[in-house]
């Protein structure tokens, strides 16, 4: 179902009202709400919505935002504000006050970016636990490719490669661990050996009975938006409008989780770049990351070396798209993103650091 009105968070800032000031009578007072309960607050909206040809945009600054007539978009209007301003449930344990980092484990012999390096279990256990000596919150461990034109891997294939890295990951480090499927027997077993989290980039549709096992774990779960098929689904993606097709996909889903027993609560969306997308719809959908805010669960957003980059910068080896990828992480980060999944995790550490210390305008008190 498509809503009437869309709101868009714009003119976001740094709330640095908490920060004690020298002369707080010289220093003006910050105007604007919290973005999804993170530090950053935003001080106007877009508000959106469908029209033909295109849809129709104005932007009101939040004093105003209810100041005028809006007529029957005015409930909407109201809840809608309400899921983009309040504070996001810890996820896996972890509280979404700042930024988390999601470590990429690929179990594989063909991902996109490195297909084959760890496809062993001892190689993969060991990147696991590098990556969270870098500075990763959460270890996504992913044994079939999901990349366009990929084929499927057999269940028993999969289990293969997955459970023994869930396993001996989980008997070595305390770090949060996701299982990158869609099928619904590799999320039981990988529950049953310690995952923390569930990520389906089908959102849990590829599996008829991915729901029900999702909601019988009681884990998070993160639902990912993807027009088609790995194998196809890049050949002819069509939209009305694709920020808003994938802001509606995803809370329809949201919708169908809750019905099937998975509280809101532990809900994780991820607006999926490069699933079903080409590179006009990849830059549209970055450019109107804050607006998914809406759907009033935490974003993850999952950039890392992937073609757009290469498409923008001209770069062909994925190896090479990691400054882009930095770029794409502190895009996200900058709109109130929650999660990034990333291959570089010591890079994007790095990036997010010193990003949120020039944002603050301080070094202290950040985490």
């Amino acid at each position: 179902m498509k809503r009437s009105v869309y709101l868009q968070p714009s003119a976001i800032f740094w709330d640095r009202s908490s920060r004690r000031a020298i002369d707080e009578a010289e220093v003006p007072e910050w105007k604007g709400l919290p973005l999804a309960g993170t530090r950053l607050s935003f001080a106007a909206l877009d508000v959106l919505t469908r029209a033909s040809p295109e849809t129709k945009r104005r932007k009101v600054i939040l004093g105003d935002a209810f100041s005028g007539d809006w007529g029957r978009e005015a409930l909407s209007a109201a809840d809608i504000l309400q899921e983009l301003s309040e504070p996001r449930a810890r996820v896996a344990g972890l509280s979404l006050e700042r930024p988390r980092i999601m470590g990429i484990v690929n179990v594989t012999p063909d991902s996109f970016s490195d297909g084959g390096q760890f496809a062993t279990t001892e190689a993969a256990i060991a990147q696991g636990l590098r990556l969270v000596e870098e500075g990763a919150d959460i270890l996504d461990i992913g044994g079939e490719s999901t990349r366009p034109n990929a084929d499927t891997v057999a269940l028993d294939e999969e289990l293969r490669r997955v459970i023994p890295v869930v396993e001996g990951l989980r008997a070595k480090t305390d770090a949060v661990i996701s299982v990158d499927t869609r099928k619904a027997e590799v999320m039981r077993r990988a529950a049953a050996a310690g995952a923390d989290i569930l990520n389906d980039v089908s959102a849990f549709t590829h599996d008829p009975e991915a729901l029900e096992v999702a909601a019988e774990t009681g884990l998070p779960i993160v639902l990912m938006h993807a027009q088609g098929d790995p194998k196809t689904m890049n050949e002819n993606p069509q939209y009305d409008d694709v920020v808003l097709d994938v802001f509606d996909y995803l809370e329809g889903r949201i919708q169908a989780c809750v019905a099937a027993g998975i509280p809101k609560a532990k809900i994780v969306a991820d607006p999926g770049i490069g699933f079903g997308k080409h590179l006009h719809h990849n830059v549209a959908v970055m450019a109107g990351l804050s607006l998914y805010h809406g759907l009033g669960v935490p974003l993850l957003l999952g950039v890392s070396r992937k073609k757009m980059i290469g498409q923008l910068c001209n770069v062909e080896d994925a190896k090479d798209r990691v400054p882009g990828s930095l770029a794409c992480a502190i895009a996200g980060i900058a709109a109130g993103v929650q999660f990034v999944r990333v291959h570089d995790v010591k890079e994007t550490k790095q990036a997010i650091e010193v990003w949120r210390a020039c944002a603050a305008g301080t070094e202290k008190g950040l985490d």
